[in-house]
């Protein structure tokens, strides 16, 4: 894959109130893609909603971490708290099918016992499905 590639971290407070910070990043790394202003925003509502997902889940006082991997067209995130026990996001629920519909792809990750994520792949000019 040709292009840049880049991998930012950022870590906050798994508290909703930080979740703008993540929205503003996902916005300005899309724009160092040359994201379409459409992908940015699906990119932008993808982020803070598989947040909202793992918000529900999160240790309180631990922190949220946000990986934004840019290479070439592609921009992949992943969004990790410490949960106690893991419970994947039910795949029929309306909060997973707004996350599939605005990404290319998204996976729910349960790497330990303790630590859930969520992964979104989103590719500069990929068609939507119809």
């Amino acid at each position: 894959m040709g292009g840049i590639r880049d991998v930012v971290s950022v870590r906050l407070p798994a508290a909703s109130a930080y979740l703008s910070v993540l929205r503003t990043a996902t916005a300005a790394l899309a724009v160092r893609l040359d994201f379409t202003l459409d992908e940015i925003e699906d990119l932008r509502i993808a982020v803070d909603e598989a947040c909202a997902m793992l918000l529900t889940q999160a240790v309180p006082g631990t922190d949220l971490t946000a990986e934004f991997e840019l290479t070439g067209q592609l921009m992949k995130v992943r969004v990790e708290v410490s949960t106690v026990g893991s419970t994947p996001p039910k795949r029929d629920d309306f909060a997973w099918m707004v996350l599939t519909a605005l990404a290319d792809d998204v996976d729910a990750v349960t790497d330990s016992p303790d630590r859930m994520a969520i992964v979104l792949r989103k590719r500069r000019g990929a068609a939507r499905p119809a």
